[in-house]
């Protein structure tokens, strides 16, 4: 049953997450995954690749560096005013809970999520694999190679893919301005 896989998903991911990153941090990328995987779930999209397909990383290049999808998670006061405010932009919800104190916006290519209470700052998020609708792209740069490339223009770090796996694994840095950003591969 397709429910039973998805809680077990979210079960593996936050007892990874707990080895490997900070309590907010955790709350927030289980979140926002509960969010991309209850909308594949519920509307059934239709997808570009299968995603039971084994992952195809590309070489990494420079002038090609492939981040995947791209969202922005705020954290804001009042989410039913933010959702509203979003809503007069022409974003609708995608998913998310109210009762949760999130809720995943979008519209046409754009995702935000609205995240009341869960994290300080907001956080800027790429997902290597995916597109704008949490679906697998066949090539794209495996987040290890993204760090590899990251750590050669020496670049900080805040938290660090295990370089010795494979599969779903993130890193964040720091802009020059202080934004946080999360690169976080889920297959």
């Amino acid at each position: 049953m397709e429910t039973n896989r998805f809680l077990e998903f979210i079960s593996d991911l936050s007892l990874y997450l707990m080895e490997k990153m900070q309590v907010k941090i955790l709350s927030f990328l289980m979140v926002f995954g509960l969010g991309f995987y209850s909308h594949s779930f519920l509307f059934k999209e239709s997808t570009k690749s299968n995603s039971t397909v084994p992952a195809n990383p590309v070489q990494l290049q420079e002038e090609n560096l492939k981040l995947g999808a791209f969202s922005i998670s705020l954290s804001v006061k009042d989410l039913e005013s933010s959702r509203v405010f979003y809503e007069k932009l022409g974003f609708e919800q995608l998913g998310g809970e109210t009762s949760k104190d999130y809720l995943i916006m979008k519209n046409e290519n754009c995702l935000i999520g609205l995240f009341q209470g869960m994290f300080e700052g907001n956080i800027l998020t790429f997902n290597p694999g995916w597109d704008e609708n949490a679906q697998n792209i066949d090539e794209f740069h495996d987040v290890r190679e993204i760090q590899k490339h990251l750590k050669s223009e020496n670049l900080d770090l805040t938290s660090e893919a295990d370089e010795n796996t494979s599969g779903p694994a993130s890193l964040m840095l720091y802009d020059p301005d202080g934004n946080l950003i999360l690169i976080d591969q889920h297959r």
